[in-house]
């Protein structure tokens, strides 16, 4: 993706991971807008402790006499300096960020790598539990062209700080260093109470003189930060400074690399850069080989989407399994998210293997019927703060189950169905119970959030939703049709040993199913055309009119007539559909915000009040194929817009997570959101044909 114009500052991003849950991220101009940009922000416990240690490096060029700065920075006092940017000329977000800054007879080039973290044989991870086999680094690469010689000075800006906090100068703050043979090791020195060592790491270079002066630089802007309300200022620290003479044509390699100095590398060379892009390339054809070749008009973005979806599994190197980062810079492992975006990720991809171990590892975590979703670092017990989680695994486990007929597996995992059916006919946490009066699952603490809409402002729910919320029960019921026809299959088999058991067991979920079929049709309002968002505890209704109804509508079993899901559909498409997503909140709700801005409380006030989430798309689409494709009648949908969002807005091949519910719909959020990726990856070859048939 190219821009020809450099004559505004342009904060579009990028982002390099690494299958750990290490990034690299930045914007076009090169001036860092925001905490999470860097260039080695390393997962030490993949894919947690994530810790900036290298933030970027300050270049300059000397030629005939004349220095020219490369760099941009945005300031406390608010101006920009240097002016950079004036120099740049291309910038390239394909196959690596690469820029080009020229003027007159000279040109500079850059480009960052982020080679995959994970060593393995053939298309396996390898891995050993004592000592996982990884390694966190970042390459960079500098080319010279022009008439004259050139000399370029480099100088390493540095952190060993948590990836969501700012670094400020401290006293009991140092930075060590050693300097060897075109390298420097750099390690952290905190002092004080509690002091302790920074994770070593080095930073090598190809060739060029190195002079140590460490130098602090203060406050540094970070004005992505200051519009949300969070510390934006930070000071980061240089160990000294690189001198490289550049004749016409050379090239310069360096490498940050998290560890400790080894004698085992090899020599950095003009080479080395080209070999990692070229075997991180090959690594991803390898990955989707046995997919079928996509041709034509949308086959670039196709193959943009594969390898968006492959920036968001990583490896836990602790459990040596693998998970779904939810989103970059500033999420983790979800399991929410992670069941909604498996069918893309590993179904539509046929990565089955992928698929068995996600399933493997949500299944094992559940406890007393309830899977947590924020799984957390460093050995802290999960929260189990939800009601969907384990509802969604049962919904995942049968489209997985569906797509591969993988009967051995559906035994293996029949016991966690039952613990969850168990948990919620019981009685389980939060009072997470089933109604006995209609069958409904429901709680009624409405202090608690335990929806997908979870947002609190001062310690209460910004959208209540206790009582029996129309998805949750939708999922309830679509999990009693699996288990039923479940128990039945494993009943077949001649070797069952407690068949009549599991006859009995798909009789009872039978009996159940239909009851709540049943008790579902209390969730339609005739009146709206829609279905109410809740049964609240008192059994007033809620006819709020949002996208929950449609997620009710989108799975694989279903309990609502097809003249009930044509009107909610119609009335979907007249008060959330956007070109990105579904709103959360129809517009002409008085509590609706059109905007996601400001502060942390002003954004968690809109976060499910009206702002766009683009995975939205996803439930639409299926609810529209269930009750409409038959009718012949296409998508509702214009590709275009999301499509030019994907490729060349917020982030250059990703889609953020959210999106204002007004006119032009600004993206916010995280500016690479998994879920999104993987519905499009789901219905693409379908939206395509959409698209191809709106246009004749």
């Amino acid at each position: 993706m190219i821009a020809e114009r450099m004559d505004d500052l342009d904060t579009r991003e990028w982002l390099l991971t690494n299958g750990l849950g290490s990034f690299a991220s930045g914007t076009v101009c090169d001036a860092r807008t925001r905490g999470y940009h860097g260039w080695l922000i390393a997962a030490l416990d993949p894919p947690g402790h994530r810790t900036l240690l290298l933030s970027h490096l300050e270049a300059s060029l000397e030629v005939a006499g004349q220095i020219f700065a490369l760099g941009t920075n945005f300031w406390k006092v608010g101006k920009v300096d240097p002016l950079g940017y004036q120099l740049l000329r291309v910038f390239s977000a394909d196959p690596v960020p690469t820029w080009i800054w020229g003027q007159g007879d000279w040109q500079v080039s850059r480009k960052i790598a982020m080679p995959y973290g994970l060593l393995h044989r053939g298309s396996e991870p390898r891995f050993t539990p004592a000592q996982p086999q990884v390694t966190n680094r970042v390459l960079v690469q500098y080319q010279y062209t022009g008439s004259q010689l050139g000399v370029l000075r480099l100088r390493p800006l540095i952190g060993d700080r948590d990836f969501h906090r700012l670094q400020k100068q401290d006293p009991n703050l140092t930075f060590s260093q050693l300097v060897g043979a075109n390298q420097v090791f750099l390690q952290a020195l905190k002092g004080g109470k509690g002091s302790k060592a920074g994770i070593p790491w080095q930073l090598r270079w190809s060739h060029g003189h190195y002079q140590p002066e460490g130098v602090w630089y203060w406050n540094y802007y970070y004005p992505q930060e200051a519009k949300r309300g969070l510390d934006y200022l930070e000071d980061l620290y240089s160990p000294g400074y690189l001198t490289v003479l550049m004749q016409p044509g050379d090239t310069l390699t360096l490498e940050a690399r998290v560890g400790l100095p080894t004698e085992t590398l090899a020599n950095l060379n003009s080479l080395a850069f080209d070999q990692a892009v070229l075997a991180k390339q090959q690594r991803l054809e390898r990955e989707f080989l046995h997919l079928p070749h996509v041709t034509g008009t949308h086959s670039e973005i196709w193959e943009h989407l594969l390898r968006a979806s492959d920036q968001f599994l990583v490896y836990q190197t602790s459990a040596t399994t693998p998970t779904i980062i939810a989103g970059y810079h500033w999420f983790g492992d979800r399991s929410r998210d992670t069941l909604l975006c498996l069918p893309g990720f590993a179904l539509t991809t046929r990565r089955y293997a992928l698929a068995r171990k996600l399933l493997i590892r949500l299944g094992r975590l559940c406890c007393q019927g309830l899977i947590p979703n924020e799984l957390s670092e460093g050995g802290e017990d999960p929260v189990f703060r939800n009601i969907d989680c384990s509802l969604w695994w049962i919904e995942t486990l049968g489209l997985y189950l569906e797509a591969t007929q993988d009967w051995d597996f559906l035994a293996e995992q029949y016991l966690i169905v039952k613990q969850i059916y168990k948990a919620f006919t019981a009685g389980t946490l939060h009072g997470i119970r089933v109604d006995a009066s209609d069958g409904l699952i429901t709680w009624d603490d409405a202090s608690v959030a335990l929806t997908w809409m979870d947002t609190l402002v001062d310690g209460q729910p910004v959208t209540p939703r206790n009582g029996k919320p129309v998805e949750i029960n939708a999922l309830w019921y679509s999990a009693l049709c699996w288990a039923e026809k479940w128990a039945s299959q494993l009943s077949e088999n001649p070797k069952a040993p407690n068949a009549e058991r599991l006859k009995n067991q798909a009789r009872r979920y039978a009996q159940q199913a239909q009851e709540v079929k049943a008790s579902l049709q209390k969730f339609w309002n005739a009146q709206q055309g829609y279905l109410f968002d809740r049964i609240e505890p008192d059994d007033r209704l809620d006819t709020t009119i949002r996208p929950n109804a449609i997620i009710a509508l989108s799975l694989h079993h279903c309990a609502f007539t097809p003249e009930q899901g044509q009107r909610a559909l119609q009335v979907a498409c007249d008060r959330l559909l956007t070109p990105y997503g579904l709103r959360t909140l129809d517009p002409a709700d008085f509590a609706y915000q059109g905007h996601c801005a400001g502060t942390l409380r002003d954004r968690d006030l809109a976060y499910h009040q009206g702002t766009v989430w683009s995975w939205l798309l996803g439930p639409f689409i299926r609810a529209w194929q269930r009750f409409y494709t038959e009718k012949g009648q296409p998508f509702p949908l214009d590709l275009q817009p999301l499509m030019t969002h994907f490729c060349q807005e917020a982030c250059f091949w990703e889609i953020s997570e959210i999106f204002d519910g007004d006119f032009p719909h600004t993206p916010r959020g995280a500016i690479a959101h998994a879920s999104p990726v993987a519905e499009l990856l789901r219905h693409w070859h379908d939206l395509v044909r959409n698209e191809v048939e709106r246009r004749c």
